[in-house]
């Protein structure tokens, strides 16, 4: 998985999301509320969109009894059960990046307006295919960069393992991502983050004045209300980034 340290580009999401926590902890509302109504109820067992959603909540410290009284309010339905559907928008951003948008809205005309704005500021063109581009991947994150790790996953079945920023960064095949996490929490190892998410085939390097550019796009898409997930192929090695040091 060739690219800038994925562990790199969590981080630098994370110190951003926790300058804008209310938001942060509505979107995830939002997407446990979704996963609910649409995956069969509030069971994670048996729930597997809720399992997903659970996990991308807990990776932002999203409190429990947030996470609870998303799930209840969900299952009373009522108004409280309002529609929202996911819908992915394509298009590239600076410097020739494809872009996977990821978003959920409850009024599409008033969602594909606010990204397509982004897109049009900050020199980027939403328009075109570009999921193909694309492979649904678990993704886990240990904040060690040990071998020993690096081995337990590999021996519960992980697709691929990358060592380095001081953490082990872990894909797996979507099916597998919650086995590999249990087997590594009976190893005795915790994983800081667990989700599915979309992984570039290839990635597009950028100098360092574009990647600079391409991290604000990036940021200015995720500060959508609506937008659960930015994807790219954009190689962020050049940027130098703050919070990664």
């Amino acid at each position: 998985m060739a690219g800038h340290s994925k562990w790199a580009q969590i981080k630098r999401k994370k110190a951003a999301n926790d300058k804008q926590r209310g938001k942060t902890i509505s979107k995830h509302v939002r997407a446990i509320q979704s996963a609910v109504r649409e995956g069969g109820g509030g069971d994670p067992s048996s729930n597997l969109p809720l399992k997903n959603a659970l996990a991308a909540a807990k990776s932002d410290n999203v409190q429990a009894d947030n996470i609870d009284r998303a799930i209840e309010r969900a299952s009373g339905g009522g108004e409280n059960g309002a529609a929202f559907e996911t819908v992915f928008y394509e298009g590239y951003g600076p410097g020739g990046i494809a872009v996977l948008v990821e978003v959920l809205t409850d009024n599409r005309n008033r969602t594909v307006g606010e990204v397509r704005h982004v897109f049009t500021k900050r020199g980027g063109n939403l328009s075109g295919s570009v999921a193909w581009q694309f492979e649904t991947k678990g993704l886990i994150v240990v904040e060690r960069d040990d071998d020993a790790v690096a081995e337990a996953a590999i021996e519960a079945g992980a697709d691929d393992v990358e060592v380095d920023d001081g953490a082990t960064t872990v894909y797996t095949a979507p099916t597998s991502l919650y086995d590999v996490v249990e087997a590594l929490q009976r190893a005795g190892v915790e994983p800081q983050v667990s989700q599915l998410t979309k992984v570039p085939q290839t990635t597009t390097a950028l100098a360092a004045d574009e990647a600079a550019r391409v991290v604000a796009f990036l940021e200015a898409l995720e500060e959508l209300d609506d937008v659960q997930n930015v994807y790219s192929t954009a190689d962020l090695s050049a940027f130098a980034d703050p919070v990664a040091g």
